[in-house]
């Protein structure tokens, strides 16, 4: 069975004034510690302790940065995630570890019930997983692992082995989540967004019955400050919508959801994915028009039925009510990553980033989560306010497409710096840079290498 590697301390390495290549081998050597340290010999953990599974859209973007040090290692965690995809195209958000104990995370595999529960939607009989699913970002990573040695990735037939399951996984999203008729998939709880107590999801939450009190335990909270956790009432109704998904049978079309929310940096995942899906056709010599004109359609929807010219944002879309929610979170600044959208529409993303609403280069050196107006505004409450080293990472490449190198490098520099002197933390407060959550965080590190990777006279060792 594989090891599950002991929580090391943190790695810091601080940013002097002016990053030299000295300093950028001895970050890159402490980013690529981290991940073998979380490397359990399939798949990498986000944190051992606090996430000790190997977690959707947490492989891809470890892949992303794995591709730097072995692409052969950075195809074997998406190969480990796809592995336990399911029949429906489905691929969930946690890949349980049978090596790990049950009381070391809920919830737990014997709470998801996969195996049985899950029979009709057609889970893996052999392999324990959650039932809900995380952003779509696997299409990119596996393009961006084939091209870090392409060689090598046709030799091991890599994207063809994996481009069928990337299709079905797009073609369940599409096909099945579309509550709303306008085909953008949608999210059946917060999880699946990966912001989880994102103020986004207050009002569609206030309907649902929590779990009762007492029925489920937070091992989270042996492994984290509460203050930087979601409540015990969010967390109660997170549990009470994914019993009720799995005691549905995981069914998607033809059951009563209580939670249903069309989540633009979802569907921007979904289309940048899709663009990647082409590129993979072409490498492979097939058509690509299919993926092409879907990206097309979907950027099309996302900005007739989430853009807000008003707010000057993507908003989030309650499908039960009809009705737009209010909330500016940094899922509405995501879709700039989106390769076609309109000048206009980016411009204006990009004039809300820097404003008073996310400070980015005045307030803050990183975006934060979460509107710094708002009242529900937190410095150090997971998706509340506190900056994530992912969604930085992916609105640094949106900056690069859309033409602003000169907002695009220093948030890169922010990035890095940050990481480095936070221990590769999980999250920071966006206005000081202090720690918060768990540290030695998969992603956080595997992303700094990408960075690094870009940098000049960068040399991140195999």
């Amino acid at each position: 069975m594989a090891r599950v590697p002991a929580q090391a301390g943190p790695v810091s390495v601080s940013a002097p004034a002016a990053t030299g290549t000295a300093h950028q081998d001895v970050l890159s050597q402490a980013a690529a510690q981290v991940l073998s340290d979380n490397w359990t010999g399939a798949s990498t953990v986000p944190s051992p302790r606090l996430y000790p599974h190997q977690w959707s859209w947490d492989s891809a973007f470890i892949a992303i940065g794995l591709r730097h040090l072995s692409p052969e290692r950075a195809q074997q965690e998406l190969e480990t995630l796809l592995g336990a995809q399911w029949a429906d195209g489905r691929i969930p958000h946690i890949v349980f570890n049978p090596a790990v104990a049950l009381d070391a995370y809920f919830p737990s595999p014997d709470f998801w019930q996969s195996s049985t529960a899950g029979r009709a939607a057609g889970a893996p009989v052999a392999r324990e997983t959650s039932g809900i699913v995380q952003p779509p970002v696997h299409a990119l990573a596996a393009l961006l692992v084939h091209r870090s040695d392409p060689d090598a990735s046709r030799r091991r037939r890599f994207l063809e082995r994996v481009r069928p399951a990337l299709i079905a996984w797009h073609d369940y999203l599409i096909d099945c989540r579309n509550f709303g008729g306008h085909g953008l998939a949608a999210l059946l709880h917060p999880w699946e967004s990966g912001m989880d107590n994102s103020p986004c999801w207050d009002e569609p939450l206030g309907g649902v019955e929590p779990a009762p009190a007492g029925s489920f335990r937070r091992a989270d909270l042996a492994h984290g400050e509460a203050s930087d956790r979601p409540t015990d009432l969010d967390y109660g109704r997170y549990v009470g919508l994914a019993a009720r998904y799995r005691d549905g049978g995981y069914q998607d079309a033809g059951a009563e959801h209580a939670f249903m929310v069309e989540d633009p940096g979802f569907i921007a995942l979904l289309i940048l994915s899709e663009h990647a899906l082409a590129e993979i056709a072409v490498e492979l010599g097939l058509d690509a028009d299919r993926h092409r004109s879907r990206a097309r359609r979907l950027t099309t929807a996302l900005v007739r039925r989430l853009w807000s010219e008003e707010a000057g944002i993507f908003l989030c879309r309650d499908v039960r009510t009809g009705s737009t929610l209010a909330q500016k979170s940094v899922t509405g600044l995501l879709p700039l990553v989106v390769p076609e959208l309109p000048q206009s529409v980016a411009q204006a993303l990009v004039q809300t980033m820097t404003g008073r609403h996310f400070g980015l280069g005045s307030a803050t050196r990183l975006v934060p989560s979460y509107d710094l107006q708002s009242p529900a505004f937190d410095t150090s409450c997971y998706w509340r306010g506190p900056a994530w080293f992912n969604v930085n990472w992916l609105l640094e490449r949106g900056l690069r497409h859309h033409g602003m190198p000169e907002l695009a490098d220093p948030l890169q520099q922010a990035l890095v710096g940050t990481a480095g002197a936070s221990g590769f933390a999980e999250y920071v407060d966006p206005l000081t840079g202090q720690t918060h959550g768990t540290v030695n965080f998969g992603w956080t590190a595997a992303l700094v290498l990408d960075l690094l990777a870009q940098a000049p006279n960068s040399r991140p060792g195999r």
